[in-house]
């Protein structure tokens, strides 16, 4: 069996934005309310960091509950991972997520800077330097005939794209603009060429973009 490279779950405004332009580690998304992109998420009875009982059934949900279903490995860049830049400064910073990264699979964190893979609760974090399709076929490797995960941030979606290694997407399009910031696109028609595209609206207000290969 095919195994696919996925992008699940990303999050944009209408106008396409994913980040802020100045991560800081009090604005890990460098945006002002980025909580409104995940809002939707966060209300599904199936998001794993709830505390309470209840959350929405439906669309939104499915979405939520199937984003680890057979997938075997994660790759992200290193701004998804923290706030750092250049060489490393501080090996004890482990990333956003303590003790219990919500991964529970190996991740192939992209940086030009490597340190020693780091191992928290069930998830490794393996730091690489390579383009897109050398670092694709390591995390295959890992993922032992499951599916791969493509995390983000947004310029690493936008390299996997560019080099074609992208099978499907789902983006989650929140009704709200930033204005400025790091987009992922300026209008999904940018993809038709390469992908075909079914667009679903949630009670939430928020669009599913459905894309896979043409």
């Amino acid at each position: 069996m095919e195994q696919l490279l996925k992008v699940m779950n990303f999050c944009v405004s209408s106008d396409g934005v994913a980040a802020g332009e100045h991560q800081t580690l009090e604005r890990p998304f460098g945006l002002d309310g980025p909580e409104r992109l995940f809002s939707w998420a966060g209300a599904t009875a199936s998001w794993p960091m709830r505390t309470d009982p209840g959350g929405s059934r439906g669309l939104d949900d499915y979405f939520t509950r199937d984003f680890a279903r057979n997938i075997g490995a994660e790759i992200m860049g290193r701004n998804k991972f923290g706030p750092q830049r250049g060489p490393w400064q501080d090996l004890e910073w482990q990333g956003w997520w303590g003790e219990e990264p919500p991964f529970r699979t190996p991740v192939f964190v992209m940086t030009h800077h490597g340190r020693p893979s780091i191992t928290l609760s069930d998830t490794t974090f393996h730091f690489v330097d390579g383009d897109p399709a050398t670092v694709l076929a390591q995390a295959r490797e890992a993922a032992q005939g499951q599916d791969v995960r493509l995390g983000g941030g947004v310029s690493t979606v936008r390299q996997f794209l560019e080099a074609d290694l992208v099978d499907t997407l789902h983006v989650a399009v929140s009704p709200l603009k930033f204005g400025s910031g790091m987009r992922l696109w300026e209008s999904p028609e940018e993809l038709l060429d390469r992908f075909h595209l079914e667009v679903v609206p949630s009670r939430s207000g928020v669009t599913h973009h459905l894309f896979w290969r043409r």
